[in-house]
């Protein structure tokens, strides 16, 4: 029982939004991804507090970036954390336009893009970075360790 209320209280804690004309990419599978990411914060031993994904297109997210960040560029995904240690708390703000470009280039279907984007951020959030040569290696091999986790929705 207390197992079952920890899921539930985690997986609440897991939000999906969308801004501008951007819309939910897995409306239909909300709950799969949010058990998916619950998956992968227990595998890296952390909880979440909050965690936020925001959806949007590529003009809103460059307005961040610059607003925020000071960079003038596309980006796929932008994270904020609120919070450091073992309990994540943050927002994560994916541009789907890139997303799906990404997909083509790289040969890929838009929903692994999608979730590959998606743990990227949770990552970060956990402390990865992809600075070096060598922490992106790592970053990828961690990403690629839990897209296999996800096993529902689509």
């Amino acid at each position: 029982l207390i197992l079952l209320f920890q899921t539930i209280t985690l997986m609440e804690s897991i939000n999906f939004y969308t801004e501008g004309d951007a819309k939910l990419p897995m409306a239909e599978h909300e709950d799969a991804y949010r058990q998916w990411l619950y998956k992968v914060i227990q595998k890296e031993h952390k909880t979440a507090e909050q965690l936020q994904y925001i959806f949007c297109d590529d003009e809103y997210l460059l307005d961040i970036n610059k607003r925020y960040l000071d960079h003038d560029y596309y980006t796929d995904i932008i994270t904020f954390p609120y919070r450091e240690g073992s309990v994540l708390e943050g927002d994560m703000y994916i541009s789907l336009d890139r997303v799906l470009e990404n997909a083509v280039e790289f040969g890929d279907t838009f929903e692994n893009e999608l979730r590959r984007v998606m743990v990227h951020g949770l990552l970060h959030l956990m402390g990865y970075s992809d600075k070096t040569p060598e922490e992106e290696m790592t970053m990828r091999a961690k990403e690629d360790s839990c897209l296999e986790l996800f096993d529902g929705g689509q």
